[in-house]
Parts: C-alpha cells; structure tokens; sequence
C-alpha cells in the first residue's frame, strides 16, 4: 500500500537517506521567517495582504513552472484518478501566507514561527491519530501530548519575554 507518496521499503525510509530530506526541511524552514517579512514588506507596497498573498502565489508558480520545463516531462497518467482532497493543498497554502502576511508584522518572527509550530504540532498529531490525508495511522501518546505542551510552553516564553 502507498502512504503518503512513499512506496513500502522505499529507500527513503532508512535512516540513512533520510538525511538529506532533514536538512531540506531544516533548509525550508529557515526560509519561513524571511518569507514572512518579505511578504509584509510586499503587502505595503502593492496594497494590502491579500495582493501580497496573490503576487507571493504567482511568483511562487511561475518559478515552479520553469522547475516543471526542466524536471518533468508530460502530464501524470494518473492525475484524473486522484481524490478531490489532493487538489485543495494550494488553498490551504494560500492560507498559510495570507495569514503569515497579516499576523507578522503584529506579532513578531520569533512569536509567529513559535505559533505556527505549536499549530502544526497541533494538528500533526491529529493527523496521524486518525492516519488523514495518506499518513498512517500513530495514536496519540502521553509522551507526544507532553510535547506539544512543551511546545506551547516555548510559545508562551517566545511570546512574553
């Protein structure tokens, strides 16, 4: 079975090759705070947020774009045959940078990364419990609620001091 684009006993799940997939979400994740800023910056010259969010997004396709002419080749076979879900992953991403777009300049870098991080580990852990959108299925531990609210206490540190 195929969970979460991966197949069984894929390369990528040894520990081995799976450094270099840590170091490109470390890599991107670095980028969140400079794309929060360029992104408030932007909303100040083209008008408000919800231009910046739409010059963000197109940008951010047109250089996808270019990758796709140079990586890929044709249109996936398979593409019609996908759950309507699949299909709302820019919505809900243009709702992350609308939001980053709105919130920064009120709450500070180091506050909205700290909130977005406690959401995400928020909502990760509900992910997995219930396996939604393709991930298996790890319930909910004493241990992994323990950290979330480690989480949530670094948000209040972040935030307050």
């Amino acid at each position: 079975m195929r969970r979460a684009g991966k197949l069984p006993f894929s390369l990528e799940s040894t520990s081995v090759a799976i450094w270099g997939y840590v170091f490109f979400a470390l890599a991107a994740g670095a980028m969140l705070p400079i794309q929060f800023g360029i992104n408030a910056q932007l909303a100040t010259w083209v008008g408000g947020s919800l231009r910046a969010a739409l010059v963000s997004f197109v940008v951010g396709a047109l250089g996808l774009f270019v990758a796709v002419l140079f990586a890929a080749r044709g249109w996936p076979d398979r593409a019609d045959e996908a759950p309507w879900w699949v299909w709302i992953g820019g919505l809900l991403g243009a709702f992350y940078v609308l939001g980053s777009i709105v919130t920064a300049p009120k709450l500070g870098a180091a506050t909205l990364v700290a909130l977005i991080l406690a959401g995400q580990a928020v909502a990760s852990l509900l992910v997995d419990h219930f396996g939604w959108v393709g991930f298996e299925e790890q319930p909910i531990t004493a241990l992994r609620v323990v950290g979330v609210l480690l989480l949530a206490g670094g948000v209040a540190l972040v935030r307050f001091s």
